[in-house]
């Protein structure tokens, strides 16, 4: 049973892009009809909290709480919420509310919703001690057998890196462009169905490379480099549109180039005869409810193992420094004790 929400809590708040987070103390949220209210345990640094700090994400709600990794406990349930329970730990996706109405809504993708809002984007987020969340974007999640600081990744990184691949259909050979935190959750899931895949880094980022051989690729290279065979698909995280005819040039047949990246920069032009043979460029939108169940039932079966360098809550921009410069292997994760 956790114990009630305080008055007050610390959180790391956005005022004005470019400027850094600063580290605040302000009202803990209620929950309202519908949400549930969380006490924070671990909430993960993503790729695009650093493009939300950097200004390059259009319009965010300011000043805004960023995170959407979020691993909480309950602490109150809103009027109306069913299915959860006071103390239960459940997780907290980037979509953070959709109108429930749309026609993309109706049809399985809320993903797609125009009116959707996101979480630590328009909706505060996780890298503050106390959050509220809606409750129909919630997951349950195991309650003892990972730390929160492992389960943390596991809310984007490993939703989008999931999604991605179901994008990617069957494809035997996969190549990955970009090893970080979403690129290593899901060589753990290309490894336990039997896939091959192929690690595409930086030019000089050895130590990517080696954690990539060290979690099963076939080979590790840059993405200067040409594979020692042409890939079925190819899933990129690395927010670079350079990569996009890269990928295509690498990519064999009836393959399949997936863009995984909320951001990225403007892909150059490039050769029709590099995308005929019915080879493909489609891009991941956000994820849906069934992506987020799918992934965490499937991941303690593997088992999947995230590789977290931990921060405390007031040290978020070194977090977002050190990602923003690529010195981490795996995923940052923000701790509030």
């Amino acid at each position: 049973m956790s114990a009630p929400a305080p008055s007050h809590m610390r959180a790391m708040r956005l005022h004005r892009p470019g400027e850094g987070l600063r580290l605040e103390t302000l009202p803990v949220p209620a929950a309202g009809p519908g949400q549930l209210q969380l006490r924070v345990e671990a909430c993960g640094v993503c790729r695009t909290d650093l493009h939300l700090v950097d200004g390059e994400l259009p319009d965010p709600r300011l000043p805004i709480i960023p995170g959407h990794e979020i691993v909480g406990r309950v602490t109150a349930l809103g009027a109306g919420v069913k299915g959860f329970w006071i103390g239960q730990r459940v997780g907290v996706p980037w979509l953070g509310w959709t109108c429930g109405g749309c026609r993309f809504c109706l049809s399985g993708r809320e993903n797609l919703c125009d009116s959707a809002r996101f979480t630590g984007y328009q909706i505060d987020g996780g890298f503050a001690e106390y959050t509220v969340a809606d409750g129909r974007y919630c997951f349950p999640l195991p309650e003892a057998s990972c730390p929160a600081v492992e389960l943390a990744p596991l809310l984007c990184a490993g939703l989008i890196g999931y999604r991605a691949l179901r994008l990617a259909g069957k494809a035997e050979r996969v190549g990955i462009y970009g090893f970080g935190a979403a690129a290593h959750i899901i060589a753990q899931v290309l490894r336990h169905e039997g896939r091959r895949f192929y690690a595409f880094t930086r030019p000089d980022d050895s130590e990517s490379q080696d954690f990539a051989r060290r979690l099963g690729a076939d080979w590790a290279g840059s993405a200067e480099q040409t594979p020692p065979q042409a890939i079925d698909a190819a899933l990129i995280f690395a927010p670079a549109g350079p990569l996009v005819p890269a990928a295509l040039r690498h990519t064999d047949k009836g393959g399949c180039v997936v863009c995984a990246g909320i951001h990225m920069s403007d892909i150059p032009g490039f050769a029709y005869a590099d995308l005929w043979g019915e080879r493909m460029i489609r891009s991941v939108a956000n994820l849906t409810r069934e992506d987020g169940l799918g992934f965490l039932a499937l991941a303690p079966t593997i088992p999947i193992r995230s590789k977290v360098t931990p921060f405390p809550l007031e040290q978020a921009n070194d977090a977002l420094a050190r990602l923003r410069a690529g010195a981490l292997q795996g995923a940052a994760v923000l701790t509030m004790e």
